[in-house]
C-alpha cells in the first residue's frame, strides 16, 4: 500500500460480506467481485489522502473500478469504504478458484512485483 499509494496509512481488520475475491487467469493478483454468502478478510486503510487515490486508480488500471461497500469490523461495527470490485467487462479473466494470500506471498509475490504493468503509471 505504501508504494502504490505514496504515503503511509493506519489500518484495521474487517470483513466484506457478500464478495469473493477470485484469481485472474494467467495473473499472481485477485478481483473482487460481488457473491452472495461468501465473505472477504482484509484490512480497511484509513484517512487515504485525494492524491493517494489517483495513484490507487491509476496502479488498479480499467480492470478494476472504485467502489463504496460497507466493511464489518472486528468488533462488529460496520464502516463505509472503497475498494476495487472487477469492472464488468473483465469477469470473463476470473477462474472459479478462490484467490490465496498466502500462496501469493509463498509463489507469486515477487513475479507480481517485476511484471505488473500498474507499476508503470507511478
Amino acid at each position: 500500500m505504501r508504494e502504490v499509494s505514496g504515503g503511509n496509512f493506519s489500518h484495521v481488520s474487517g470483513i466484506l460480506k457478500n464478495y469473493s475475491r477470485r484469481s485472474v487467469r494467467g495473473e499472481y493478483y485477485p478481483a473482487l467481485l460481488s457473491h452472495t454468502g461468501s465473505s472477504v478478510e482484509g484490512v480497511v486503510y484509513t484517512n487515504v489522502t485525494k492524491e493517494a487515490w489517483i495513484r490507487l486508480d491509476r496502479f488498479e488500471g480499467e480492470m478494476y473500478t472504485r467502489q463504496l461497500v460497507q466493511i464489518e469490523l472486528n468488533d462488529g461495527i460496520a464502516l463505509p469504504a472503497f475498494t476495487y470490485i472487477v469492472h464488468k467487462n473483465y469477469l470473463d479473466r476470473l477462474d472459479l478458484t478462490e484467490w490465496d494470500f498466502k500462496n501469493f506471498l509463498g509463489n507469486g509475490k515477487m513475479n507480481f512485483l517485476k511484471h505488473y504493468k500498474g507499476y508503470q503509471s507511478l
